[in-house]
C-alpha cells in the first residue's frame, strides 16, 4: 500500500520546494514531491503532492504543512511506482520548436523538434508553467527573426532549461546560468548531463554558478551580455533593473518573465525609464517581456 498527501500551496511555495532528501533527511525512504498548477485560470493556486511508500506519520504531515498554505489530505493508493506516475502525469510541452518531456515520454519526440528531457522532481521546472513556455517561444522567435547572440546569461535558471534552449539556438555562444539556490544549480548540472549540454567556459559551453541577481564575480567577468534571460518574479525584476541594464551592451536584448499581467506595466516602467524599449509583451496571465537597449 502507498499513500498520497495533498495540500494547497502558492506558486511561490512550489518554486521554493526543497528536495525531499533535505526535508526528510531522517527517513530511509523519503517521499516523492511534486507540485502542479491544476487550474491555469488561477495561476497562484498550486497543489503539492507527496507520495509515500509508508503511511505518513504525524511528523511527516507536520513537515509537509510547513511547505504549503492549508491542511494536508491523506489517501491510500494501490501499489505502483509513484515516481514514474508523477512523471507520466506531466504531459510533454511544445513551445515553438521546443519539446520538453519527462523520461517516461522519451519515445514521443516529434521529428524536427528541439527536445529536452527534464525529470519531474520539481514540476514547475519542466516547462509546464506558462512563464517557461513563453520564454521558450520568445527565444525561438528571436532566432527565427535573425537575431544572433554570442554571450548569454540565464538568471534564476532553475532546472537549466532556458539556458539549454538558448545554446541549442546559438550553439557557438558562451552561456552562464545562475540561481540563488545551490540545489537548483546542482539540478541544472544533472540536467545538462542528461541532455548532452557541455559544461565549461568556452564557446558552446554552459557555466553554472550560485548568485543572487547579478552579484557574482563570474557574471561580472562575463558581462556584457547581448542576451539576458530572467524568469524570476516581478519584485526582483524591478529591483534588479539597474543591474540587469548595466550588464547589457548597446543593442542588447533582455527577456523578462515570472510576472503577472497586472504587474507588467510596473516591470516595463522600471526598464523603459532606464532607456530600454519593449519589442514584445507576450500574452495571457503570465506575459513574457522582450526589451532592447538603444543601439
Amino acid at each position: 500500500m502507498s499513500w498520497r498527501v495533498t495540500l494547497p500551496c502558492t506558486r511561490a511555495q512550489a518554486e521554493a520546494l526543497p528536495e525531499a532528501d533535505e526535508l526528510f533527511a531522517h527517513a530511509a525512504d523519503p517521499p516523492v514531491l511534486v507540485a502542479d498548477e491544476p487550474d491555469p485560470a488561477k495561476p497562484d493556486d498550486w497543489l503539492l503532492h507527496a507520495y509515500f511508500e509508508h503511511e505518513p506519520s504525524t511528523d511527516d504531515l507536520a513537515r509537509l504543512t510547513l511547505l504549503g498554505s492549508g491542511a494536508p489530505a491523506t489517501e491510500s493508493l494501490a501499489e505502483t511506482d509513484w515516481v514514474s506516475m508523477s512523471q507520466a502525469g506531466l504531459q510533454p510541452l511544445r513551445a515553438g520548436r521546443f519539446y520538453v518531456h519527462t523520461p517516461t515520454h522519451r519515445g514521443t519526440v516529434p521529428a524536427g523538434a528541439i527536445a529536452f528531457e527534464i525529470d519531474a522532481g520539481l514540476a514547475f521546472g519542466t516547462g509546464q508553467h506558462a512563464t517557461t513556455a513563453g520564454c521558450l517561444e520568445a527565444l525561438d522567435l528571436l532566432e527565427q527573426n535573425g537575431c544572433k547572440f554570442t554571450n548569454i546569461a540565464d538568471i534564476g535558471t532553475g532546472t537549466g532549461l532556458l539556458a539549454f534552449a538558448a545554446l541549442a539556438l546559438w550553439p557557438t555562444a558562451k552561456c552562464i546560468a545562475t540561481d540563488i539556490d545551490s540545489v537548483a544549480v546542482d539540478v541544472a548540472r544533472d540536467n545538462a548531463a542528461i541532455n548532452g549540454v557541455a559544461l565549461g567556459h568556452g564557446a558552446g559551453e554552459l557555466l553554472l554558478a550560485v548568485a543572487d541577481g547579478m552579484d557574482s564575480p563570474l557574471l561580472a567577468a562575463r558581462a556584457k551580455f547581448d542576451l539576458l534571460i530572467a524568469n524570476i518574479l516581478a519584485g526582483p525584476l524591478i529591483e534588479f533593473a539597474p543591474a540587469f541594464t548595466a550588464a547589457l551592451p548597446p543593442g542588447g536584448t533582455i527577456i523578462l518573465a515570472g510576472l503577472l499581467d497586472s504587474q507588467a506595466e510596473a516591470v516595463m516602467s522600471a526598464y523603459t525609464e532606464l532607456g530600454l524599449a519593449v519589442t514584445a509583451r507576450g500574452h495571457g496571465e503570465w506575459p513574457v517581456l522582450v526589451l532592447v537597449t538603444p543601439a
